[in-house]
């Protein structure tokens, strides 16, 4: 019996089933964030043959999958809360609820819209824009004597933040342009959070964030 115990020692994968290694690789994946088909085919090639296995372990964990073929991503996003307030209480959520700052929101909405203008003149779906770029995407909404300085620490600010959050992604620079200027690309889940109802509010939302953005400058110069 001891023999029979000892055969993997290290736990491998081997012993498991291929589909049970599989399943958990993706599961893990997609715990930790979004699972793009141009980062990784083969676990992109997994995930549309065992879709229905994910799914049904997702909801154990009171998670939809949200996979789109077209765009090439998924992921996990909570289940909405039920509508009965005497329901039996929810365990806390996997997937954490987070708050954006005005800045962060803006970037999203100037950068949504630039993608559906780009998808708008067909061509290549891949966006990448330079930081300078993307700084002159938000200086038409930034305070009125906004110095470059200041909007340059704000726009690179505001860009880390994106990037954390998986809606940028900064590229590496070309072979031989190492004092190349950032480029990032702009991912493509963020049509899957800036939808299509949202865009259509879209002038009066940067109004709001024009106005925010302006009363806090009168703030901090309020405060000094």
């Amino acid at each position: 019996m001891n023999d029979m115990h000892q055969d993997d020692p290290e736990g491998g994968t081997e012993s498991r089933p291929p589909v049970v290694a599989e399943l958990s690789q993706l599961m893990v994946h997609l715990l930790k964030g979004v699972l793009y088909r141009q980062d990784d085919e083969r676990l992109w090639a997994s995930l549309l043959s065992l879709q229905a296995r994910v799914r049904e372990q997702a909801a154990v964990l009171l998670l939809d999958l949200v996979l789109d073929e077209a765009e090439g991503y998924a992921f996990f996003k909570s289940q909405p809360e039920p509508e009965d307030v005497d329901a039996t209480p929810r365990p806390p959520r996997l997937i954490a609820r987070r708050p954006l700052s005005y800045p962060v929101s803006l970037m999203l909405a100037l950068l949504r819209k630039r993608m559906a203008e780009a998808d708008a003149g067909g061509g290549d779906t891949r966006l990448v824009l330079s930081r300078e770029e993307i700084a002159e995407l938000m200086r038409v909404f930034l305070p009125d004597g906004t110095n470059e300085a200041r909007l340059v620490d704000q726009v690179d600010s505001t860009i880390t933040k994106v990037v954390e959050l998986g809606y940028l992604r900064k590229l590496k620079p070309a072979a031989g342009a190492a004092q190349q200027a950032p480029r990032y690309e702009v991912r493509r889940i963020l049509k899957a959070f800036v939808d299509a109802q949202w865009l259509a509010d879209f002038d009066a939302r940067l109004e709001g964030y024009r106005t925010a953005l302006s009363g806090a400058d009168r703030d901090k110069e309020a405060g000094r």
